[in-house]
């Protein structure tokens, strides 16, 4: 059996729709701040938003347990013991007594636990998500969500990128959907223009698909020609001690400050002149579009969805991933060009606030929701509330 919710049910609007929205856990990360926000933002006139999870912890778990009707453990900590099945019943049961219309999935685990379980539940809408390029993700994983997939009525992808992986893995094109990520324009801080360029912001956790070793490379060549540059790293991950190796090696403790996780994001984008992201594979990075709302000018790996993000020579500056020297070429134009700078980070700024938003982002799921409901017949044409079943 699930544990007990960690919410109560709240009050809701008498015609509500019940959907619930799955998440592994609520520790910061790109996925969890969209979905968290998505969850924030539905209407609670026009939906009841329960969040079932795996583990109802994580340094974000209060701002989903203030907006959420009911937050409900399902707990599993690896699919191959035989307490995974008991929680997949326990799931559809849930779903069951609670008339779920829609549940959305919204990375791995929850699809490969969620979509199937949702199936067992009867529940009429089912909605997988697709948020990375398999970066780390072995044959096996993707097998699994693929067959996962089979139990969807939509998998929404939050880039093209990310939907061409989708149709490689012979999902049908016609339950693809894209949705790119959102950001809270109204608190975007935007930077002041700086005469002197030297300060470079990374915004990524500490894994090896992020390149953050391929900076650290760069980094020689860049002081050897800009000696006062540095470099500031923000995020946590499993690479951190083989990093600081790598800084030390190079004699280059000076110009790096390793900050970890934090929360004022956007104030550190703001304290910064240039930001960069030399991923090996992205899908559609929040940072980026947060670098781009602040105002920064910008310089990332020409993979995945940054380059729907960024328009090279335009919005910022495309590398190849995995090589240390454009980049290090790329960044010292812009230190040495503060001009260039400041004219790629403005157009950058413009383009994030006139295509991407929250609001865009939650008006597309919840067409994506109503869309479903009305071909299953659980709401009217037009009507956001549930037909009598």
């Amino acid at each position: 059996m699930p544990r007990a919710d960690v919410l109560g049910p709240a009050n809701a609007g008498q015609h509500a729709i019940p959907i619930a929205v799955f998440m592994t856990s609520f520790d910061p990360g790109g996925t969890e701040r969209q979905m968290i926000e998505l969850i924030r933002r539905l209407d609670p006139a026009r939906w009841t938003v329960h969040v079932p999870c795996f583990h109802a912890s994580g340094a974000w778990f209060d701002r989903v347990a203030e907006a959420a009707a009911s937050v409900v453990e399902f707990p599993v900590t690896s699919f191959r013991t035989p307490g995974t099945l008991r929680q997949l019943w326990a799931f559809a049961r849930w779903c069951r007594a609670h008339r779920i219309a829609v549940v959305h999935t919204t990375e791995l685990y929850s699809n490969l636990f969620g979509l199937p379980g949702s199936a067992l539940g009867n529940v009429p809408v089912r909605i997988g998500n697709r948020r990375e390029i398999n970066p780390d993700k072995s044959a096996g994983q993707i097998a699994m969500q693929r067959a996962a997939y089979g139990f969807a009525h939509a998998v929404v992808a939050n880039s093209q990128a990310a939907a061409d992986r989708l149709l490689l893995e012979r999902v049908p094109s016609r339950r693809i959907a894209v949705v790119a990520n959102g950001l809270d324009v109204t608190r975007v801080q935007a930077r002041a223009p700086h005469s002197r360029v030297r300060k470079v912001a990374v915004v990524a956790n500490l894994r090896p698909e992020k390149g953050h070793d391929v900076l650290i490379d760069a980094a020689v060549d860049v002081l050897r020609h800009v000696p006062d540059a540095r470099f500031e790293i923000v995020g946590a991950g499993s690479e951190l001690e083989a990093l600081l190796a790598r800084v030390d090696s190079r004699r280059m403790t000076h110009a790096f400050t390793f900050l970890g996780h934090r929360d004022d994001v956007a104030a550190r984008l703001a304290d910064a002149d240039i930001f960069v992201l030399p991923s090996r594979s992205e899908a559609f990075p929040n940072a980026v579009l947060e670098a781009m709302a602040a105002g920064l000018p910008i310089v990332a790996s020409g993979v995945g969805g940054i380059l729907e993000l960024i328009d090279d020579g335009r919005t910022g500056l495309l590398v190849p991933a995995g090589d240390p020297a454009a980049l290090a070429d790329r960044l010292r134009r812009l230190m040495t060009d503060p001009a260039l700078a400041l004219r790629l980070g403005n157009a950058a700024r413009d383009e994030a606030l006139a295509r991407y938003s929250f609001d865009r982002m939650v008006a597309a799921f919840e067409t994506i929701y109503l869309t479903e409901l009305t071909r299953c017949g659980r709401v009217e044409t037009g009507q956001p509330q549930l037909a009598a079943s």
